[in-house]
């Protein structure tokens, strides 16, 4: 007995760790899928968004900026570190420690990583701050490539998979050498006490030649249920490549196709049913079919005007990245006869004649 809830003890406070564990997937805003280029442009966009230096505030708040600024340095030390991220991935904060990194600190301080990735120009949390000093130099990128995949309202509303074959450039080596266009690097020296001065260096005087081939490629888009019209889906660096840059991002745009019987609104699915005037009149028992096959009671015992719409809760669209779902509305046509015959008006009249429901009312 005792070893049981020794072992439910140790789980109990395993899942605990876990849950206070910070993830550092989380902190950078990036997909655990995510390529060292991604993660370096979530870096580049968090850090110079939450660096203290911009932070115009209270103490507090100063205090605040401080810590998530740090968090994100952490976080992207760790994750663009191959044997450090394969760590992290599978035992944790944890790992991290007992690796020898510590969760909360790591090799070096988050000015020291900022300094490292932007080339020092930006100075110190109260030294030189962000003010005159020099812009942060942009990494070329390839263009981004916009397609666009035409799905149903059914492939919306259960979700589907397709697969998305396109040509694309990719860059080959090549015989030879080709001219530098590498981005030089600041480097800073110390020429005194307190002293310090900062230039440009070369990174190198020449590059392998490149190439550029037409290779074809398959991709595959997964739509999830509940995505909008125009939705677009990005995958990162699949766009058309640039030397000593990064490659373009890749745009899947999604356009819905005409439905015969549903259109949709937003969240919502409107539905055009047509019955008969006897129906309208003295009521039916009738279902429609749904987009994933399930049926909908749409049947009445009373009077239908045409035109009339009923409100039918939680039979529309999924609401993307939720669990609930939109409601759907039925509007009612009418079917009239094309003609009847004299002996048929003559028994409309006998049958409605005396009833003053029936009669026209001019409105005053």
């Amino acid at each position: 007995m005792r070893q049981g809830t020794g072992l439910a003890a140790a789980v109990l406070l395993g899942l605990l760790a876990l849950a206070a564990a910070r993830d550092y997937y989380d902190i950078l805003q990036v997909p655990r899928s995510a390529t060292d280029a991604q993660i370096k442009r979530a870096y580049r966009k968090l850090a110079l968004k939450m660096h203290p230096d911009k932070v115009q505030g209270s103490e507090e708040e100063k205090k605040a900026a401080a810590q998530k600024f740090a968090d994100v340095s952490h976080a992207y030390e760790v994750l663009t570190d191959a044997e450090k991220r394969k760590v992290y991935d599978r035992y944790g904060e944890e790992g991290l420690k007992q690796m020898g990194n510590g969760g909360g600190g790591g090799g070096g301080s988050a000015q020291d990583i900022f300094s490292q990735f932007f080339g020092g120009g930006f100075g110190g949390f109260g030294g030189f701050g962000f003010g005159g000093q020099q812009e942060e130099e942009e990494t070329p990128k390839g263009h981004n490539v916009v397609v666009e995949l035409e799905v149903t309202l059914k492939d919306l509303y259960l979700g589907n998979h397709f697969k998305v074959v396109r040509d694309k450039n990719v860059v080959k080596p090549a015989p030879g050498t080709r001219k530098c266009n590498c981005k030089q690097k600041v480097v800073t020296q110390q020429i005194g006490p307190g002293m310090y001065q900062q230039y440009h260096k070369q990174v190198c005087e020449d590059c392998p030649n490149v190439k550029y081939e037409r290779e074809s490629e398959s991709l595959t888009v997964s739509v999830e249920p509940g995505m909008p019209d125009g939705h677009t889906i990005t995958f990162f660096e699949e766009g058309e490549p640039i030397l000593d840059g990064e490659h373009g991002d890749l745009h899947v745009v999604l356009r819905t196709l005409p439905h015969p019987s549903f259109e949709r609104r937003g969240d919502g699915l409107m539905y055009n049913a047509t019955i008969s005037l006897l129906e309208a009149l003295v009521g039916f028992e009738r279902q429609i079919e749904h987009l994933d096959g399930h049926k909908v009671q749409i049947g009445t015992q009373g009077v239908t005007r045409p035109g009339e719409v009923r409100w039918y809760q939680g039979e529309g669209m999924p609401q993307f990245e939720k669990t609930t779902r939109g409601d759907m509305w039925v509007t009612f046509s009418i079917a009239f006869p094309r003609a009847i015959s004299d002996e048929q008006k003559q028994q409309l009249r006998e049958l409605f004649g005396g009833n003053d429901e029936w009669q026209r009312k001019d409105e005053l």
